[in-house]
């Protein structure tokens, strides 16, 4: 025996059985993943396909800049962390290219490694020219 039920705006298909246990399956829609829970899900599976050679973010550019200038200079993090008034963990992370520095911490890392934002903006505008040249085409990210 078959129910239709509206719940929640889906519909949703009841089934009762002889033993009456009731199953509740979800309405067939066209293009549904039909996998177990817990399966990962490729949201856009070009991109799997798609050359790895992508266009690198600006943060991460900004932070082999920072690293390049530093590792030149001879200085630990500890040293500019100290110096631009951050703790070593958070220049490490700008480093990495996890975290985007706003003008302010830009201008005291700078300062700490004896350059300017117009230097460390230059050096980074050029890695990304060279990166550019072999990038595969646009990316879009989510936010």
């Amino acid at each position: 025996m078959r129910f239709r039920c509206k719940a929640d705006g889906f519909d949703d298909l009841i089934r009762l059985s002889a033993d009456s246990e009731t199953q509740i399956s979800p309405p067939e829609r066209p293009g549904a993943y039909r996998g177990e829970m817990g399966d990962v899900v490729r949201l856009h599976p070009a991109e799997a396909t798609r050359d790895s050679a992508a266009e690198p973010l600006w943060r991460e550019v900004v932070g082999r800049q920072l690293r390049e200038e530093r590792t030149m200079r001879g200085e630990r993090i500890l040293d500019v962390a100290g110096r631009a008034g951050v703790s070593p963990q958070y220049l490490s992370e700008l480093e990495r290219g996890r975290k985007d520095a706003s003008s302010e911490l830009l201008s005291a890392v700078a300062g700490a490694l004896d350059t300017t934002v117009l230097d460390l903006m230059r050096g980074a505008a050029m890695q990304l020219a060279r990166a550019s040249v072999r990038s595969s085409g646009p990316v879009c990210l989510a936010a």
